[in-house]
């Protein structure tokens, strides 16, 4: 007996955006396909589904019927599921009895105690942090704990287990870390959460523009380079958005400058000049954390309005509406989305009613202007 499947359909200009509940994934359909889905769903047999189509396209049937088994199979097919060796019984594991380092972080007014075994675990976490250190050691509001045992990072927040990873899913265990953190800044369940985007969140105060672009685009730099020009850096790398309000939420982190962009920076941040370096092999880049000039960590505010940025050398400046579906593609492979029905619902309404952009630019000032602009609603 095949599984039964759960679905959300969103039309969306001249396609169908589909999320399937078993496996919480994204596809874009063309409306022919994800009308077949519907009818299958439904009940309907496939030879009835394929008879209605074949008339419909004036094509054979036998065709049509090889067409809806193949995409029945493909839908519900069982996923492949990774196995991972980690350690099953956690029981065995004990928490070290001293730490190599304690550092303690104040957001807003909670004080985070973060408790690490060594220098490794410090390396995970500390950089993007270390603006927020404090030697305040009183009353710590949360306590998180990272520990490396038989080469995987274990993590605790308040004494309750977290998780574990192998050294090759640091970035996992990085992202965890950051949604227990945001939980705990905002007061909300990781079920309240509607996604969080791997991409930069910009504010004008009064609404919010999220800014992607694959690694070495300018998303950092031209973040950087709007904050020294009055907006406000939201989030970098991590923004998330609740599921109550849509809106984007403040996240406390630094912004990652790549060493090629000191040039462009340090006019504008001197500090960056004699601050620490970083080498991150596995992501083969070398950068230096700029601290965000927000002072309200408890910020959040609507976005609607989504740009792809990238600076090209000696390009003239090109700002262009650009295909919502084409934007989808490029915004959900590397984010994190909620896998509650309900949730994925609000995520496709959210998206739905986005303006989506493409900038290119090689001069600063008229990327400047530019995004100006759209917060003015005048692009």
């Amino acid at each position: 007996m095949k599984k039964k499947s759960h679905f959300l359909y969103k039309p969306i200009e001249d396609k169908t955006i589909v999320w399937f509940e078993n496996s919480n994934e994204y596809l874009v359909l063309e409306n022919i396909t994800a009308d077949i889905l519907k009818r299958l769903h439904k009940g309907i047999s496939v030879k009835e589904i394929a008879t209605a189509l074949a008339k419909k396209l004036a094509v054979p049937l036998e065709k049509t019927i090889d067409f809806i088994l193949d995409l029945e199979k493909k839908i519900y097919a069982p996923k492949s599921s990774k196995k991972l060796n980690v350690i099953n019984d956690y029981r065995d594991v004990k928490k070290p009895k001293k730490f190599e380092f304690i550092k303690y972080y104040k957001i807003n007014k909670k004080i985070f105690k973060v408790e690490f075994s060594s220098e490794y675990e410090l390396y995970l976490v500390h950089p993007k942090f270390a603006h927020l250190e404090v030697d305040d050691k009183s009353k710590a509001t949360h306590t998180f704990t990272i520990f490396l045992n038989h080469n995987f990072i274990f993590f605790y927040v308040d004494k309750n287990f977290i998780g574990a990873w192998s050294k090759n899913e640091i970035h996992f265990f990085q992202g965890k870390f950051s949604m227990e953190l945001i939980q705990k800044i905002h007061q909300k369940k990781e079920n309240k959460w509607m996604g969080v985007f791997h991409a930069s969140a910009v504010s004008n105060g009064e609404k919010s523009i999220l800014f992607l672009g694959d690694s070495g685009n300018g998303k950092s730099t031209s973040l950087a380079l709007l904050q020294a020009h009055g907006f406000t850096c939201l989030a970098d790398d991590f923004v998330p958005i609740d599921a109550e309000k849509k809106e984007v939420f403040s996240f406390p982190a630094s912004i990652s400058i790549k060493k090629n962009s000191l040039e462009t920076l340090l006019p504008l941040y001197p500090e960056l000049k004699n601050s620490a370096e970083y080498h991150f092999k596995r992501l083969n880049k070398v950068v230096r954390y700029l601290k965000p000039n927000n002072t309200n960590f408890n910020a959040h505010l609507p976005c609607k309005d989504l740009v792809f940025i990238k600076y090209k050398k000696e390009a003239d400046l090109q700002a262009t509406k650009i295909s919502k579906i084409d934007a989808f593609q490029q915004l959900v492979p590397d984010s994190w989305l909620s896998p509650s029905k309900e949730n994925a619902q609000l995520f496709l309404d959210w998206f739905a009613n986005l303006n989506c952009y493409q900038i290119t630019y090689s001069e600063n000032k008229k990327m400047i202007a530019t995004v100006s602009k759209i917060f003015k609603n005048e692009l």
